[in-house]
This record gives structure tokens, C-alpha cells and sequence, in this order.
């Protein structure tokens, strides 16, 4: 699969059914060494800014995705599991 490949599509959480957001609207993390993909971030859903105008990120390890189709990225993430930063 290319990278292009990817854009476009919808983050979905198994877990819990919530739309997490876009790929076209995240940055891929590959590790410098290997170039393997080791996590996608993406923008926190609904709150992209919160209350002081910053940004709310997502970040969703490689291993949490279990399903790549046409149109949708199916991830499995507990709540407790969701990495959530700010910029």
C-alpha cells in the first residue's frame, strides 16, 4: 500500500465506534532507522481547538490499527488508551 493510498480515509475506534478523525488531516511517525510506520496523528475530532486556540492531537500507535478499507481505517483504542497533546 502507498502512502497516497491512505489520504482521505476515516479513523473509526472499534472500541467504542467514534469517528477519530482524517488521515488527510494527520502526520504519519516512521522510525528513523527502520522506516517502518509507527503511529499516525491526527487532529482530536470535534475539538481541533480548544478554549485557548491551541490544537488537540490524537495519537494512534501502528499497532492499534486492525482494518484498512476503501474507505475507512478501523483502529481498536480503550478510552484510557488515547494519547491526546497540545500544541
Amino acid at each position: 500500500m502507498n502512502l497516497s493510498e491512505l489520504q482521505g480515509k476515516e479513523v473509526i475506534n472499534m472500541h467504542d465506534g467514534v469517528r477519530l478523525g482524517m488521515i488527510n488531516q494527520s502526520e504519519l511517525v516512521f522510525d528513523e532507522i527502520t522506516g517502518d510506520l509507527e503511529s499516525i496523528v491526527i487532529p482530536n475530532g470535534e475539538n481541533f481547538f480548544n478554549v485557548f486556540g491551541q490544537e488537540e492531537y490524537l495519537i494512534i500507535p501502528w499497532e492499534a490499527i486492525v482494518k484498512i478499507g476503501s474507505e475507512v481505517v478501523i483502529v481498536n483504542l480503550k478510552s484510557k488508551n488515547y494519547k491526546a497533546y497540545s500544541s
